[in-house]
């Protein structure tokens, strides 16, 4: 399984709706449940802050990846977005244990025997894109769902030397299941 495969421009939201991270889960669920990837609003949220209650999921340079596994998923998905206003998120990067985030990459995947390979496959895929500063900033910059989707697929020589930023950070995607 490929992030490629599994990225869908219906499922990417570049104006998220929600002031706090539990609205922008919902409005993101519901995103999901629209376009059939899940069941069951409600109880696909409830299971991802089983996850999140495990650790946090906020990744520094404002994205954060919450993920976890529910029986309402029907197919794997990614659903992205991104929040016109920062909002508060759980993190281990900042000594708050806070960090702001406006781009979220809110994973969809089931609960059965294939979960620990397809999660961890994606997750890897993801984490492995979003070390490179260019390529978020080009996700933060984007005007479309197809364009977030090249950014992501793209390899890091593909990406244009004018995203870079003088001011790099160094982003530790730690991520425990």
């Amino acid at each position: 399984m490929d992030l490629q495969e599994i990225l869908n421009p219906n499922i990417i939201d570049l104006a998220v709706e929600g002031n706090t991270k539990k609205e922008v889960l919902i409005n993101l669920a519901n995103v999901l449940k629209e376009n059939e990837y899940i069941g069951d609003v409600e109880q696909f949220v409830k299971d991802i802050y089983v996850r999140e209650s495990e650790g946090p999921t906020g990744m520094g340079s404002n994205l954060s990846i919450p993920h976890g596994k529910s029986e309402t998923v029907k197919k794997i998905g990614i659903a992205i977005g991104r929040t016109i206003q920062p909002i508060n998120w759980e993190s281990s990067i900042d000594e708050s244990g806070i960090q702001k985030t406006n781009l979220i990459f809110l994973f969809c995947v089931s609960a059965d025997s294939s979960f620990e390979t397809n999660h961890m496959l994606l997750l890897s895929q993801l984490a492995g894109k979003l070390g490179n500063d260019s390529r978020i900033h080009a996700l933060q910059e984007a005007s479309s769902a197809e364009q977030i989707i090249k950014i992501i697929c793209s390899d890091d020589e593909e990406l244009d030397n004018s995203c870079k930023s003088n001011d790099e950070e160094i982003v530790d995607l730690d991520i425990n299941l």
